[in-house]
């Protein structure tokens, strides 16, 4: 068994003071070339799941965060490190460490299981997926009295406002992040909500979740391409070439959060079906727009030859495709192909020392990447597609 971590690392994490600071190191330089064989047997995989995240959260532990981050990156209750404690939930599930669950806990108990500031937006509610988790691993109802609060207060005056995205430089703001009108918003929200009602009983959240996650759908899912685009600013852009442009991480946003929401509907229920359709249009998609060398371009439809590799992206399409396969729901020998392939990326995106590189820095579009660049919520996604690949536990290729 692996050496258990010291729990005082996993609230050092939550407690100590976090600012940008200088690189730790010089720029690691990408391997020509994988340096070892690909781990697919689950202990192989979980091994190297926990190296990435113990690195993740001995860095967090010291204060650093990493260069090219956004404002919020620092926000424990933010989304950029609540797509973290989502990945971490899934790893605490299945590793024999018990660091993952105290420190799920301990970020509970420090948020005092409060959720983000503002009152409606997606991305403060992904960290209630943590609290929900933790409530039944020794956090106790206090851990989703607020979740609850919060969300019993947005029933009572939901909002109002249409599903048209403004630019960001638009002085009268962007209303429509009320509602989810961003593709992002459907790992951050729908999942809390739908769980929740599990939890509670209460099938007023989940009425709610049903009523939005469809109305997005209809609104950016392009039914031909099989791709949702990032918000409604992107209808008409192009690309270079002329291609529609969709957004490798925004795509990859809304396949792990139908991974996430779809086991919480009844089999057979009408929403689970839809939702199940959209998310094996998607699958084809992907498959057939994957890479040679295993990742997705971070413009999805943009000149595979020369585009740069993507780990965030990869890793959310690499989770729902591995999770589609292990449940039936995508058919293995069809599909195995592309898990494996996306898996070998993410693992050539691993640095000797567990820091995961290739991941785009905070956009809401396509952009460069370089193999030294990493974000919480990338380790996130590849935590998630780390868990989904140790279930599958496949045999290595020979």
């Amino acid at each position: 068994m692996k050496p258990v971590v010291l729990p005082a690392l996993a609230l050092a994490m939550l407690i100590a003071p976090m600012a940008s600071s200088p690189a730790l190191a010089a720029p690691a330089k990408a391997p020509a070339a994988a340096s070892a064989a690909v781990p697919y047997a689950r202990a192989d995989v979980m091994r190297l799941a926990e190296k990435v995240a113990d690195y993740q959260l001995a860095t967090m532990a010291a204060g650093y965060i990493p260069p090219n981050t956004s404002r919020d990156t620092a926000d424990p209750k933010g989304w950029v490190q609540g797509a973290l404690f989502v990945g971490l939930r899934d790893l605490a599930d299945r590793s024999d460490n018990p660091a993952y669950r105290q420190a799920i806990l301990a970020r509970g108990l420090a948020n005092q299981w409060e959720l983000g500031k503002r009152f409606y937006h997606a991305d403060d509610h992904v960290i209630g997926q943590a609290y929900l988790w933790a409530s039944r691993h020794g956090g106790g109802p206090e851990a989703i009295a607020p979740l609850r609060q919060r969300f019993d207060a947005i029933l009572t005056y939901p909002p109002k406002v249409g599903l048209e995205h403004a630019e960001y430089t638009d002085p009268r703001g962007v209303d429509c992040d009320q509602r989810w009108c961003w593709s992002d918003a459907l790992f951050m929200a729908p999942a809390t909500w739908f769980e929740l009602s599990a939890v509670t009983g209460d099938p007023r959240y989940g009425a709610y979740a049903r009523k939005e996650f469809a109305a997005v759908t209809d609104f950016l899912y392009d039914k031909d391409e099989g791709l949702y685009y990032r918000d409604s600013r992107f209808f008409t852009r192009r690309g270079p070439n002329g291609e529609k442009v969709f957004w490798s991480r925004g795509d990859g946003w809304v396949f792990a959060g139908l991974a996430r929401v779809i086991p919480l509907l009844p089999p057979g229920d009408p929403d689970r079906v839809r939702m199940e359709a959209v998310f094996k249009q998607m699958a084809a998609k992907l498959q057939a727009i994957q890479k040679p060398d295993g990742y997705w371009s971070p413009s999805l439809l943009s000149d595979p030859a020369k585009s740069p590799p993507e780990s965030s992206g990869t890793a959310f399409f690499t989770y729902g495709l591995a999770w589609g396969v292990k449940t039936g729901l995508l058919d293995r020998d069809a599909y195995e192909p592309a898990v494996r392939k996306g898996w070998s990326a993410l693992t050539r995106a691993v640095h000797p020392d567990g820091k995961f590189g290739y991941v785009q820095p905070v956009s809401d579009r396509p952009e460069s990447v370089s193999y030294d660049d990493t974000q919480f919520y990338g380790v996130g996604a590849f935590l998630l597609a780390a868990t989904a690949m140790a279930d599958l536990d496949l045999k290595p290729v020979r």
